[in-house]
């Protein structure tokens, strides 16, 4: 559904999006990682149309964004970082104005506004001036017209800066609602974020390509261990030493309330640990896998200059 060969866009001297490939499949929540000035904007700006790049291919729902570039925004919905609307007008005048730019015909156009006022949640502020609404309902706003065509496609930029907790968890949810009926990419700096909401990840640094794809995959692959963390009634010395005699297991060591048991990638030992645990009369708590975090492997990617 959105698919880059080989991008690159430069300003002058300066390579903002080097040589950058991906893929992200129909109906899925993708997201797009990077530290400061890393290219994430430039690649957005790039799908949508709104930046021509200098060299490579990109495509959106099957249309080349250089060749095909009207058909090509007919089909994507977009959330800048800066959210474009007008304090003056109501909120459905400004949906009825965006419908109107984005050629939704008269006769749908009551219908698109009801669709993503309700599918947004802005019921409540409907016929209130967009400047009386708080900054939360404004970020749903922005998705609003970012729906109002019905796009295969959404793109987001940021779509929860600047919200308090609560806002966020709201805008989160927003985002997970489109799965499936829309193909989303967006930009966070939250990490958490991606866990939450996202199918895959893109992770770009410096504008080059680090690592992409499903979340369970990446974290497999850039584990050197696989292994558990375990709670235990019984977690002392004698236990640490049950484990360590346990065929496979490679090493076992207490972190604070915890025992961290590691062992093989290509080995699983969980059962033989939870038999120990049992005969043994160790009271298992809680037993969970030794999984790199979105965190980790992004630290690790970006940090140690991991490519894919």
């Amino acid at each position: 559904m959105i698919e880059t060969q080989h991008l690159q866009k430069k300003y002058g001297d300066l390579i903002a999006v080097k040589d950058l490939s991906f893929k992200v499949e129909t109906g899925e929540i993708w997201g797009l990682l990077g530290p400061n000035a890393a290219g994430k904007t430039t690649t957005m700006r790039i799908l949508t149309g709104y930046l021509p790049a200098t060299s490579g291919k990109a495509s959106v729902a099957g249309y080349d964004v250089f060749e095909q570039a009207e058909e090509v925004k007919k089909e994507i919905g977009y959330l800048p970082e800066n959210v474009p609307l007008y304090p003056e007008m109501t909120v459905e005048a400004y949906l009825g104005f965006v419908a109107e730019i984005k050629k939704v015909p008269k006769n749908r156009k009551k219908a698109a506004i009801d669709r993503v006022v309700e599918t947004t949640g802005l019921s409540a502020v409907r016929k209130r001036l967009v400047k009386n609404i708080s900054r939360g309902y404004r970020q749903r706003l922005g998705i609003a017209q970012a729906l109002i065509h019905n796009p295969k496609v959404i793109i987001l930029d940021e779509p929860t800066i600047g919200l308090d907790p609560a806002q966020i968890v709201e805008i989160r949810e927003l985002i997970k609602s489109l799965r499936g009926e829309h193909t989303v990419l967006l930009s966070t700096h939250i990490l958490a974020e991606v866990t939450q909401v996202c199918d895959g990840v893109v992770i770009i640094n410096e504008g080059k390509l680090m690592a992409a794809g499903r979340l369970a995959e990446l974290t497999s692959a850039y584990r050197e261990k696989d292994g558990v963390y375990l709670r235990l009634k019984k977690a002392d010395d004698e236990a640490l030493n049950l484990f360590r005699q346990l065929p496979g297991v490679e090493n076992a060591v207490r972190e604070g309330e915890e025992i961290r048991l590691e062992w093989d990638r290509n080995l699983d030992r969980r059962d033989e640990v939870i038999k120990c645990c049992l005969e043994h009369q160790l009271g298992l708590i809680e037993m969970r896998s030794l999984a790199l975090t979105i965190e980790e492997l992004y630290l690790r990617i970006v940090s140690g200059g991991i490519e894919q």
